[in-house]
């Protein structure tokens, strides 16, 4: 049999205009005996259509394309896959850090004598400035205006730094601030479902610097969150490897019920998947209930794909994708391109139960879903509105008693004034609603949900209802379109009315940029002890993400947001207890307020006019703050337009910056790979519970001025109203390593002297073997000193959240050399990798808590030495004070082999250095003699 080239797919294909496009045709693979592609899920398939044009037995062998081709859905995974995507997605708080890495790559490369500007991407990468944006100022009538002046300010180094890039790298484009949520953008505008390389179609696919990078995959666009440490790797044209993946299937039958939402069913998924176990797994919809979502209800399901574990949750290619590809404006010729492309490769439609082989398959009933809300902490935890009072009521008993402060009946149900209140009955107590906030990609680019939350507000006006003045509400849609098609509604004056002012474009409560509480709210929290609530739709709402302050989050849909934030209160019975008095003194009820499907769907058509989505993109695409635009996008475009940056390939980077700072990830790294050193009396920094998250490794939010962080930047002569957020200054690695393990709300239970007691609160640790306690930063700052190896140890879905680089490179600038885990969630376990940080996880029922660690033992890895190979069991010794030890057997979670060269390497960016050095070492040694004769 002849070796298999991309020649051996690739035909023509003619589109609408006469014109012909090259494919690589997945059923030539039928011609050639090469498996039962029919058979496969539609998700393997887009990958495998990249293995065929990469096949060219280097980057992709013949073997990897057979092996995935006769994919089977319950067989043993062993095997990896390079997957080469089509583009690269970022947001700033990820996209800076990248470009800091990328700047200091082009250093080092010019600092070993090659070209500066050959470290350039290989592949089109979008960044979408998005998360930068707080809301300061929230019922104003201009505190939109307010709030990206102060963004503006805030962040006056960083876009610098951003638009250097944007000169600098060819491959890169920048949508300025103020324009939506990276996510919402991706969908409405930036992905081409099709994806155009000269003739050649090619399914669009990508990475992206955000773990909601998958919300794009209801368009059938196939793409996932990595952490900018993988993504560097993908932008440089390199293949981002994969374990060959069990793909469940999720069955979606039936219709859901009037009053029933989107952000309900994602809900029970969520829910549902989570108990099901499918966390590194792909998810993929199908059935007849998946073919009747709407396009933004697919949007809401896939969104939410990290939340319940998942890689992927993707939806194939069908009618309803090259709909709303036309409805938000997409070409004519663009839409065309996707629907003849998908069906000429047999993947058109929305599969039916049976056809397709899936590892398993999970039944869901539309008609049972009913409307829900999750929290306290986790999206996972999801509670009908029927429970709701006594599940809050549960929340507060067990806070009480994790507290160790039993709260009588009286004590929960006090009621606080609160200070320079005008009205004496405005009082604060456990369960009040505290923010109120329509917010985030997940919901806030569904139409149907927006429209239902308009009208809701509408007749809650029309009823005499208000929010309370100490209710912090806001409404930040993900793109300028929602609030075009809000306007034109009549929707946008009562939702203000209500207080929900659109305070941003960008990603705000969702991600910790909530900004402060009403005058005076804090304050009393503090005082009382008091368990304040936070309602928002969006996807996450882990410990002190949302607020600090705040101990309870709930995640719901835009309409019960307004709901929830009129009844002033989280533990209402909605079905038993109205939410306030009318004028009349008359009870109003939630179910008299809620639009009928007919209301809604009168406004639908509103949101699906192809020329208001061209209005609003197209000046993203060129020069903003020119042409007919919109008035408050000139602003915005012009705000944009006046940053002034030097040009040039290599930047030159501000000594004594606080906030962009070359990072250290390439000092002292050779051309010659060094030899891997066992790890030898080791100290355990932190052992960590069960769901420690990338917010309490790295958090995103606000800077304690007492905190590590806060010091340096006091230190520096930033003063605390200048501090600004974590993720703002991603940038600047003195601040990301002090704010590493820095969230109020973790638990390292070495401070209470074992797992058995009860932990303490803070981002605390102890030093040994003198048994002094400080913060983990300066605790870890002496180990190193000492020269003395840390570790870290934790529970089940250690790294759960979002795919933050920096809980990985901070974990790497502590000094910890191997985290001890029951089990890891994705992204954090490849970033670890890609810092040089080894995933250990315990096998079978082993936990940390057999271990019986009391702070003061030491520990060695001495097997390091014989290599990392994929999956190797290693054994840890522990030697305890007294002089005894204990074996304990771990398995190295490294999937591939690319992994293990990046572990070898010591992380990606030494492996990018190294790879480079090395290629022009092998030019040379090609080069031909000059002066030679023969």
């Amino acid at each position: 049999m002849s070796k298999l080239t991309p020649l051996d797919t690739l035909r023509t294909l003619r589109l609408a205009d006469g014109s012909h496009a090259r494919w690589h045709a997945l059923p030539a693979l039928a011609g050639l005996g090469i498996g039962r592609v029919e058979r496969l899920p539609v998700c393997l398939r887009i990958v495998l259509e990249s293995l065929l044009r990469h096949v060219d037995g280097q980057q992709v062998s013949e073997q990897q394309v057979h092996r995935l081709a006769d994919w089977r859905p319950n067989a043993p995974r062993r095997d990896d896959i390079p997957f080469i995507v089509a583009r690269v997605l970022l947001q700033d708080y990820t996209g800076v850090p990248l470009l800091c890495d990328l700047a200091a790559l082009r250093d080092a490369a010019a600092e070993a004598g090659l070209d500066a500007a050959s470290i350039e991407p290989r592949v089109p990468v979008d960044l979408v400035i998005d998360h930068s944006v707080q809301v300061d100022h929230h019922r104003e009538r201009d505190a939109l205006d307010l709030n990206m002046r102060l963004e503006f300010n805030r962040n006056g180094e960083r876009y610098r730094f951003i638009k250097w890039g944007q000169q600098a790298f060819r491959g890169l484009r920048v949508v300025p601030p103020g324009q939506g949520i990276v996510h919402q953008v991706n969908l409405e505008h930036l992905a081409p479902g099709v994806a155009r390389h000269g003739d050649l179609l090619l399914p669009d696919t990508l990475v992206g610097t955000d773990s909601h990078t998958t919300m794009v995959n209801a368009l059938g666009v196939l793409g996932w969150g990595v952490g900018g440490i993988e993504a560097e790797a993908c932008m440089m044209g390199q293949p981002i490897a994969l374990l060959t993946p069990d793909v469940v299937g999720v069955h979606l039958h039936g219709r859901l019920r009037a009053g029933v939402t989107a952000t309900d069913l994602v809900l029970l998924v969520t829910e549902r998947l989570r108990r099901f176990g499918v966390v590194a797994q792909f998810v993929e919809f199908h059935g007849e209930g998946a073919a009747a979502l709407s396009l933004p209800d697919r949007a809401t399901l896939a969104n939410m794909a990290p939340e319940y574990g998942a890689t992927v949750g993707y939806f194939p290619p069908d009618e309803v994708a090259a709909n709303y590809l036309a409805d938000t404006g997409r070409s004519a010729a663009a839409v065309d391109a996707y629907r003849r492309y998908f069906q000429a490769q047999q993947i058109w439609g929305m599969p039916r139960p049976g056809a397709i082989d899936y590892s398993r398959v999970l039944e869901i009933d539309l008609a049972t879903v009913a409307p829900c809300v999750a929290g306290p902490r986790r999206p996972q935890d999801r509670i009908e509105l029927a429970d709701l009072p006594a599940a809050f009521a549960a929340h507060l008993a067990a806070a009480a008693e994790d507290d160790g402060q039993a709260r009588t009946p009286e004590q929960s149900g006090a009621r606080h004034r609160l200070p320079d209140a005008v009205d004496a009955a405005t009082t604060v107590g456990d369960g009040d609603v505290l923010i109120a906030a329509i917010t985030s990609c997940t919901n806030t680019a569904n139409p149907d949900v927006m429209l239902t939350a308009g009208l809701l507000a509408r007749q809650a006006l029309a009823r005499g209802l208000r929010v309370a003045a100490h209710v912090k509400t806001s409404l930040a849609p993900g793109s300028r379109v929602v609030t075009d098609y809000l306007s034109r509604a009549g929707l946008i004056e009562p939702l203000e009315r209500l207080g929900f002012r659109v305070v941003a474009y960008g990603c705000t409560t969702c991600i910790g940029n909530a900004g402060p509480l009403t005058a005076g709210v804090e304050p009393l929290i503090a005082a009382h002890d008091l368990v304040g609530v936070a309602v928002l739709s969006g996807n996450r709402n882990f410990e002190a993400r949302i607020h600090p302050a705040l101990k309870a989050n709930f995640l719901m849909s835009p309409p019960l947001v307004v709901a929830f934030a009129l009844a002033g209160r989280i533990g209402i019975d909605l079905r038993s207890e109205p939410l306030g008095l009318d004028l009349s003194g008359r009870p109003v009820w939630l179910h008299e307020l809620w639009p009928t499907p007919a209301q809604v769907e009168a406004l639908r058509s509103l949101a699906c006019q192809p020329q208001a989505y061209r209005q609003r993109y197209e000046p993203t695409d060129g020069p903003a703050g020119s042409g007919d635009e919109p008035a408050e996008r000139s602003a915005t475009g012009s705000a944009w337009e006046r940053i002034r940056v030097s040009a040039g390939p290599r930047f030159a980077w501000e000594p004594g910056s606080t906030y962009i700072a070359r990072p250290p990830f390439l000092d002292g790294i050779t051309a010659t790979l060094p030899a891997l050193t066992p790890i030898r009396a080791a100290r355990a920094l932190a052992v960590l519970g069960d769901s420690v998250t990338t917010d309490h490794i790295s958090p995103a939010g606000n800077i304690p001025a007492d905190s590590p962080a806060g010091l340096w930047l006091l230190a520096q002569g930033v003063s605390e109203q200048a501090f600004n957020s974590y993720g703002a200054r991603r940038g600047q690695h003195e601040v990301m390593r002090r704010g590493t393990f820095a969230n109020v709300r973790l638990r390292n239970l070495l401070l209470a002297g074992g797992p058995a007691d009860r932990p303490s609160d803070g981002a605390r640790s102890i030093h040994q073997p003198d048994g002094r306690h400080g913060s983990i930063f300066d605790v870890a700052e002496a180990y190193r000193l000492e020269g003395v190896p840390l570790l870290v140890f934790a529970g089940e879905d250690y790294g759960s959240g979002s795919s933050r680089d920096w809980a990985a490179k901070g974990t790497r600038l502590l000094g910890v050399r191997a985290v001890i885990a029951r089990s890891f969630e994705r992204i954090h376990r490849a970033n670890l990798i890609g810092m040089g940080v080894l995933p250990l996880q315990f096998i079978g029922r082993d936990r940390v808590q057999d271990l019986r660690l009391q702070g003061d033992e030491t520990f060695d890895l001495p097997e390091l030495e014989a290599g990392d190979a994929p999956n190797r069991e290693w054994r840890l010794r522990v030697r305890r004070a007294d002089g005894t030890f204990q074996v304990q057997p771990l398995r190295l979670m490294v999937e591939t082999a690319l992994e293990a060269d990046c572990l070898r390497h010591g992380g990606i960016l030494p492996r990018l250095l190294r790879q480079r050095l090395a290629g022009r070492a092998a030019a040379a040694a090609e080069r031909p003699r000059v002066g030679t004769y023969t």
